[in-house]
């Protein structure tokens, strides 16, 4: 799940849970997988619709949250096979296998909510700027690199393209020359020194709005650190190979980049040639000669007005749909 780092108060609700089980069009029996486990809100409810004979895949690169989703399952009483998996999308294959399940070709249903969980946002984990609190934000917390040593070791223009290209942000190359002098001095290891850097860098004049200025660095150094969209492109090609015809797959997206890159793969997968990809990392991908999705969602859903009020993250909420073919 996604949710930039706002208020954790409503990121526990499952976003757009109706429109998913709809889409994925489950049935009592069903195999369905879902990659983003969270706290367990979408999986939980898939479990209810497969009901007896069905079987449900929870993966989550983070401990917690396939800790959270194990217990919450544990109180489901129809008799659904349950696997829960820690993994990341691109390592989904190989963990399967070593589960001693092969589903290729064999699942009705899988679901991708992109983004940020909940307990990454809850937890004293760097992800929200709206604490102060030790600068990590990985989803994974046994490996990989943590944001406070990416921003002591990136040069100057690794840090520019990091924030132009996964956050959008105006002011890249003045931000990314602040973080540069201020290491100097002092190791950056806290979120309110990492606020503070880029409110000091964008022009007062300059702040948005509807948002907080530091909402797009703190995004696009997430998701430099976790490498979020090549892992989404490894992810939906894996999910594609494991449906059966017929099969379904939905993903939530929160901010153009994850969208983009979703629209991109659906349109190469039906034969359609995706459009260009501007600034995003994903690369252009190839026209499958033989189709193997059809695209059922013309154009991205978004949440209701009425899921809006009661769940504000759900706002920036874009939901697509396809079936295998």
């Amino acid at each position: 799940m996604s949710a930039g780092g706002n208020s954790p108060s409503f990121v526990h609700q499952p976003v757009m849970l109706t429109e998913c089980l709809d889409l994925l069009n489950l049935h009592e029996g069903a195999r369905v997988i879902d990659f983003t486990a969270g706290g367990g809100g979408h999986s939980a409810a898939m479990a209810q619709r497969v009901a007896q004979g069905g079987m449900v895949v929870a993966i989550d690169r983070d401990e917690d949250a396939i800790a959270a989703t194990s217990q919450r399952l544990s109180l489901l009483q129809d008799p659904v096979e349950l696997k829960l998996l820690k993994s990341d999308f691109s390592g989904a294959r190989r963990a399967l296998l070593a589960g001693g399940a092969d589903l290729t070709g064999t699942l009705d249903g899988a679901l991708f909510d992109l983004g940020v969980s909940s307990y990454q946002l809850d937890g004293p984990r760097g992800f929200s700027f709206m604490r102060d609190e030790p600068l990590d934000m990985r989803m994974d917390r046994t490996t990989g690199q943590s944001a406070a040593d990416l921003l002591q070791t990136a040069s100057n223009d690794e840090l520019f393209k990091i924030l132009r290209d996964f956050g959008e942000e105006r002011f890249a190359a003045a931000i990314a020359r602040r973080i540069v002098e201020r290491r100097r001095t002092v190791k950056i290891d806290r979120t309110s020194q990492l606020v503070d850097i880029v409110m000091s860098a964008v022009p007062r004049a300059a702040w948005p709005k509807d948002k907080h200025v530091a909402t797009r660095s703190f995004q696009a150094i997430r998701m430099a650190v976790n490498n979020e969209l090549a892992q989404i492109e490894a992810g939906l090609d894996y999910a594609i190979d494991l449906l059966k015809p017929g099969g379904r797959l939905v993903v939530i997206s929160f901010h153009s980049l994850e969208d983009r890159i979703v629209k991109q793969r659906f349109l190469a997968a039906a034969g359609r040639a995706p459009s260009p990809p501007g600034r995003s990392p994903a690369a252009m991908l190839p026209r499958n000669d033989v189709p193997v999705l059809r695209i059922i969602t013309r154009k991205p859903l978004e949440a209701s007005a009425e899921e809006v009020a009661i769940n504000p993250r759900a706002r920036s909420a874009r939901l697509r749909a396809a079936e295998k073919l």
